[in-house]
C-alpha cells in the first residue's frame, strides 16, 4: 500500500488527509479545481514540503525524521505540458532518464516503451517541436517510464490536448494500464477519463478526501457529487461473447446478464469495460414487449434518492454484483410506485464501450 498522511497550510487553502492508496493499478484523484489534486501529487513527488508521512510499499519516503528529496524518489512524473527538451531528438528525449539508471536497475526497456506507446515511426525524429500534441505527450510518458519508476504520477496529462489528440492518446494509456505492474496515480477533472482508465477512485474536496474506493463502487454512490453530474453512470467489466456480423453488433456478458453494443473489433473472450449512463436507463415493472430497446435486464432496486424538484436517481443491482443507475422523473417514480427491494426491469438504451 501507499500510505499518505499530509498537512499543508496556505493562506487560502489547507491540504489535510490520511489515506491509503493501492500499490497496483490506476488510482484517479478526482475533484473540482482547487480541491488539492495537484498539490497532493506534488507532495507525493516531494516537490511540495508538507508535514506528515509517506510510506511506499513499506519504504519511508517521508516521516518526522526523514525526507527523501525529489531526485532520490524512484518515481516518474508526467505534467500537463509535455515539456520535451527542444534541442534533443525523440530518441534522446526518451533516453534522457534511461541512461541515468544503472543497467541492472532498469525494469523498463526502450523497446517496450516504443511498442506500448506506438513510437516506432517517431523515434528517429529530430524536430520534437513538429510533433502533434498527442505525440509529444506520448514521448513525455515514455521518458518518465524509462526511469524505471516505482510510481508513475500523471497530472492531467490530457488537459492541454484538443479532443482529437485526447482520443488518439487514450488507447495508449489503456495499454499502459494493462502492461504496467507499478501503481499509477492519475489526476483528472474529466469523469470520462476516470471511468475509462481508473481502478480506484479518490474524491477530493477542499483539500480533504471525502470518498475513496474501488471505481465501480464509488461511481455508484448516490451521496457523492458526481452521481448528480449529467454524465453520471456506472462502469461494468464484461467479456466479448458474440459477434453479430449481420447487424454489426457485439454481445458482451457480465455477471448480471448481457448487453448488445455497437460492433467491437475484438476476439471472443476479450475483456472490455462498458459505461452505462444514468440518463440512458429507464425502468419497467413488467417485462417490456415489442420494444426497440434490446438491452433489458432483470434488476432489484437498492436505493432511491431525490435529485432535484423533478428528478430522482434509482440505484439497482443486476444480478449479484453489477450496479446500474437510472435518472427518472419523480412523477414516473410515483406512478410506478417504485421502492427499495422492488424487482424491476432496467432498459438500457445506450452503452458506451470503453
Amino acid at each position: 500500500m501507499i500510505q499518505v498522511r499530509f498537512k499543508l497550510e496556505r493562506p487560502d487553502f489547507t491540504l489535510e488527509l490520511d489515506t491509503k492508496l493501492p500499490a497496483l493499478g490506476v488510482t484517479a484523484l478526482f475533484g473540482p479545481s482547487g480541491s488539492g489534486k495537484t498539490t497532493l501529487l506534488r507532495c507525493i513527488a516531494g516537490l511540495e514540503r508538507a508535514s506528515g508521512s509517506l510510506h511506499v510499499n513499506g519504504e519511508v519516503w517521508q516521516d518526522d525524521k526523514a525526507f527523501v528529496p525529489v531526485h532520490q524518489r524512484p518515481l516518474g512524473y508526467v505534467f500537463q505540458e509535455a515539456s520535451l527538451f527542444p534541442h534533443l531528438s525523440v530518441r534522446a528525449n526518451l533516453e534522457y532518464g534511461y541512461k541515468r539508471i544503472k543497467p541492472a536497475e532498469r525494469r523498463v526497456q526502450l523497446v517496450q516503451v516504443v511498442e506500448w506507446l506506438g513510437l516506432s515511426h517517431l523515434i528517429e525524429r529530430d524536430d520534437v517541436a513538429g510533433l502533434s500534441g498527442g505525440e509529444r505527450q506520448r514521448v513525455a510518458i515514455g521518458r518518465a517510464l524509462l526511469t524505471s519508476p516505482r510510481i508513475l504520477l500523471m497530472d492531467e496529462p490530457l488537459s492541454a490536448l484538443d479532443s482529437r489528440s485526447r482520443q488518439e492518446i487514450l488507447p495508449y494509456l489503456e495499454r499502459l494500464h494493462r502492461e504496467l505492474s507499478i501503481p499509477v496515480i492519475y489526476v483528472s477533472h474529466a469523469l470520462d477519463e476516470v471511468a475509462r482508465l481508473a481502478d480506484h477512485l479518490v474524491l477530493l474536496e477542499k483539500g480533504r478526501v471525502i470518498a475513496s474506493g474501488e471505481l465501480h463502487e464509488t461511481l455508484a454512490r448516490l451521496d457523492l457529487p458526481f452521481a448528480h453530474f449529467d454524465d453520471a453512470g456506472v462502469v461494468i467489466d464484461a467479456v466479448v461473447a458474440e459477434q453479430d456480423e449481420t447487424y454489426r453488433l457485439t454481445r458482451v456478458d457480465f455477471s448480471g446478464g448481457s448487453l448488445w453494443v455497437g460492433y467491437v473489433n475484438q476476439p471472443t473472450g476479450s475483456r472490455v469495460r462498458a459505461r452505462v449512463l444514468a440518463r440512458d436507463v429507464s425502468i419497467a415493472k413488467i417485462m417490456p414487449q415489442s420494444t426497440s430497446i434490446t438491452n433489458i435486464l432483470a434488476a432489484r432496486i437498492v436505493e432511491i434518492r431525490d435529485e432535484a424538484s423533478d428528478k430522482v436517481l434509482v440505484k439497482m443491482m443486476a444480478g449479484d454484483s453489477p450496479v446500474l443507475l437510472s435518472r427518472i422523473t419523480r412523477r414516473s417514480r410515483d406512478l410506478l410506485g417504485l421502492a427499495a427491494d422492488m424487482e424491476v426491469f432496467a432498459q438500457v438504451k445506450s452503452v458506451a464501450l470503453m
